[in-house]
């Protein structure tokens, strides 16, 4: 069955934001800042202003009050006067508002935006740029965790931003600026901390993930505005194409950013080329919109892949683990400390502290769980939503604590995690949904095919790791329409982006079932806010386990508008119609003892909707629409505001070598699986699975942004190391379950993220069966290897 967008793709003919071309459409650049942490005191922009080409130069003068604009204008004004405060409104993010739109009082990190030009070519804004003059007083800087939590370290932020907390239920607490330099808190607890004092052993080891891998999506963050009129003007209009995964959320920001309704936004959202978290909330829009804005012309502000490099990258953590368990290997206890870097804005780094502080027990009962999340700042590109959200640092400490300890204890691996995984139909923790897939099924199998009870080949080691998430977001709304037309074909309308998952052809497949038509009649309705029904945004694997039950609902809806038509037309009991493509169906009658009561023998011929339809409304026919609606409900119990909707699991397994010489290590096996409840689609659950699986390789051999400092030693596509074919293991399998208890249509459930998270973990277990040597820190570079090899060749 081939995909819904396959033929588009392949032929170049899909539309993405990175497409479009307006009429009179400027080009947008930005000078970006050299320092790591600097009061910006001077910006000349005079001789920029006077290059050719160029239509419209944006400052944080455009970011203040109008009544104080003209008294930070001047070039030679050294600082903001203390009467001229800014408009909060001029930074984003989710929980903390705390990220300007250009800098302000100072930059903190290589790379904030300065300033913008918009010019009638990119070579034109890029000329003009090197004319700005920025004069700067640099102020020390926060590189990593030590120097950022330091006694007396510099503030990032010295005055709090505009921030909230959400509501938490059972057991979970979270709050901005519980100290210098921390952003967010998120705090877990369940049970009693006293029961550590009953354990027969307590282990306590610490974990680097070092990863910041970036997300790397093709398509580079681009946005296009137009302006129906000036911003003063009560039927201005804002017009927006974006490559944002997430248009609803991003049309409220920019209307609160604009001080506009948001009944003025209006956001067009085609094909993603990839996403993978990153293009979660405002990236290039707020530039682009004021650009437009003052140059009274379209705007595109398109960065360059390199420049993603400065925009947003995963969350480098480290996570200490303190694991009380009993001698015959059942776990009893998990505290854990997380720190998450969150680079130099919050961005979503709260809601990623809330998953991977959530998250760090892993699928494992407990009776004592407490865990303290800290997101802090640092001088470094900022941190954000990143495929896993959390989990994937979460999971390489738990999984890979879970093998040393059955070492410690003298156990096989597969069996101390067979006799602790939660089981089929449990919690996770009190007021929490239960686990919808058999945790052990899923560990068995990947564990028989990379073969765990066979002899190793020499030289080879072999490892298992389990990932877990909780998926399709934390109490999140969708809501979906579909219509069916005159002629029996329909149309679905929802939120959901299509960023290369497969989410139209899985959505499509869900109404063509329900509706019983091929899937090439029922069509996609591209996204525009002004028409498409709300959703909250395509993250945390939630087209299906969401948006799916949405579509479902508006599907079955609109079938039976369709049957109680047919049943007035016809006179016949909704009991005996149905529709399937396009015709109406009548069943033949039978009696209460079996005899059949139809006056034809052979059963009512199909009768075609669309004379039927026509025959009422005439010859330009009519739609039948209906609408759906779902949302985990609200319950105080459960610790995230409302239980989960789904669960997400990835199993792993891998077969390695490493050279003892150079410390690299060569995967030679890899097995991963992921439950979708029920396929939707086989091609697009393998594409998920074994996509997720290289993107774990990648993080965990080689995959990092490298700072020196401050400085990013590769910041650019040409320096950056990605998997390449030669990394490919010589066997690489992917099993997809279909164990059937998702919440989503069908029985299906959300992949794509769970097969990423045990891969780590998974390697680096097989490097220690390999070496007997424990690598704590990822990714697993030669040089990480052989040092710790080097360090126990020097202790033996």
């Amino acid at each position: 069955m081939t995909r819904s967008d396959a033929s588009l793709k392949v032929t170049g003919t899909a539309p993405y934001a990175v497409d479009v071309a307006l009429s009179g459409m400027l080009h947008a650049k930005v000078l970006r800042s050299p320092h790591a942490h600097a009061l910006v005191t001077r910006i000349d922009t005079a001789a920029a202003e006077q290059a050719p080409g160029v239509r419209a130069v944006l400052t944080r003068r455009d970011l203040l009050d109008g009544e104080h604009r003209d008294r930070w204008a001047a070039a030679d004004l050294q600082h903001r006067p203390s009467d001229a405060p800014l408009v909060a409104a001029h930074s984003y993010g989710y929980f903390i508002k705390d990220q300007p739109i250009l800098a302000l009082d100072r930059v903190r990190c290589i790379g904030d935006p300065v300033v913008a030009i918009a010019a009638e070519t990119e070579l034109d804004a890029t000329r003009a740029l090197s004319l700005v003059q920025v004069t700067y007083e640099p102020l020390p800087a926060v590189t990593n965790f030590d120097e950022a939590l330091a006694d007396g370290a510099p503030e990032i932020f010295p005055e709090a931003p505009l921030g909230m907390t959400p509501a938490y239920g059972q057991g979970a607490s979270g709050g901005a600026r519980p100290r210098s330099n921390v952003c967010y808190r998120f705090g877990y607890e369940t049970g009693d901390p006293e029961t550590f004092d009953g354990c027969d052993h307590v282990f306590t080891d610490v974990f680097a993930f070092d990863g910041r891998q970036q997300h790397l999506h093709l398509e580079p963050f681009v946005a296009v505005a137009r302006w129906s009129a000036q911003v003063t003007s009560d039927d201005s209009r804002l017009e927006l194409w974006s490559s944002c995964q997430n248009p609803f959320p991003v049309r409220k920001e920019m209307a609160r950013l604009l001080g506009i309704g948001e009944q003025r936004v209006r956001m067009h959202v085609g094909f993603l080329g990839g996403g993978f978290g990153a293009k979660n909330g405002c990236k290039t829009e707020p530039i682009a919109a004021l650009l437009a804005l003052k140059a009274s012309a379209p705007v595109r502000y398109c960065l360059t892949l390199d420049e993603g490099f400065w925009t947003m990258r995963q969350h480098n953590a480290r996570l200490t683990l303190r694991t009380g368990v009993m001698a015959d290997g059942t776990l009893v206890a998990r505290d854990a400390e997380v720190l998450l870097d969150a680079g130099a804005y919050a961005d979503a780094s709260p809601l990623v502290a809330e998953k991977a502080g959530y998250r760090v027990a892993g699928p494992y009962r407990w009776q004592h769980i407490r865990s303290v999340t800290d997101a802090v700042l640092t001088n470094t590109t900022p941190a954000g939503p990143f495929r896993g959200f959390g989990g994937t640092q979460a999971n390489f400490a738990c999984e890979s604590q879970i093998d040393m300890i059955a070492e410690r204890l003298g156990m096989d691996p597969v069996e101390l995690r067979r006799r602790n995984l939660i089981g089929l139909g449990e919690s996770y923790v009190p007021g929490e949904s239960a686990m919808d897939s058999d945790l052990v099924e899923g560990l068995e199998l990947v564990a028989s095919h990379i073969g765990m009870d066979s002899p190793r080949p020499a030289g080879r080691g072999r490892g298992v790791a389990v990932g877990f998430k909780d998926s399709g977001g934390v109490n999140k709304p969708a809501q979906a329409r579909v219509k069916v037309a005159t002629s029996g074909d329909a149309w679905v309308q929802c939120g959901t982006v299509e960023m290369g998952q497969g989410a139209q052809t899985a959505l499509r497949e869900v109404a063509a079932r329900i509706l019983r038509l091929p899937r090439s009649r029922v069509h996609w309705s591209d996204i525009d806010t002004d028409h498409t029904p709300f959703d909250q945004g395509t993250n945390a694997s939630s087209a299906i386990s969401v948006m799916g039950q949405a579509v479902q609902k508006a599907a079955e809806a609109a079938r039976l508008r369709v049957l109680l038509f047919a049943k007035t037309e016809l006179g016949v009991p909704l009991e005996r119609l149905d529709f399937a493509d396009g015709f109406i169906h009548v069943t033949t009658e039978t009696g209460s003892g079996g005899e059949d009561r139809s006056d034809d023998r052979n059963g009512p011929e199909p009768r075609p909707l669309a004379p039927m339809v026509m025959g009422v409304y005439g010859g330009t026919g009519y739609e039948f629409t209906g609408e759906g609606f779902f949302k985990a409900p609200t319950e105080s119990r459960a610790p995230l505001e409302s239980p989960c909707v789904s669960w997400e699991y990835g199993w792993g397994a891998a077969e390695v070598s490493v050279d003892a010489e150079t410390g690299a290590v060569t995967v030679h096996r890899l097995v991963v699986s992921g439950d979708a409840g029920t396929v939707l689609h086989e091609g697009a659950c393998r594409g998920q699975d074994e996509g997720a699986a290289i993107m774990g390789l990648g993080g965990a051999l080689f995959e990092t942004m490298r700072f020196d400092g401050s400085a990013l030693t590769n910041g650019r596509l040409v320096d950056y190391r990605v998997p390449r074919a030669s990394d490919l293991p010589a066997e690489f399998v992917s099993i997809t379950q279909e164990q059937g208890h998702g919440p989503g249509p069908f029985g299906s459930k959300g992949l794509g993220e769970g097969a990423m998270l045990p891969i780590a973990s998974a390697i680096a277990n097989a490097v220690a069966d390999a070496t007997s040597v424990r690598v704590t820190s990822m990714p697993l570079t030669p040089e990480t290897v052989l040092a710790a090899l080097d360090e126990t060749r020097t202790e033996r």
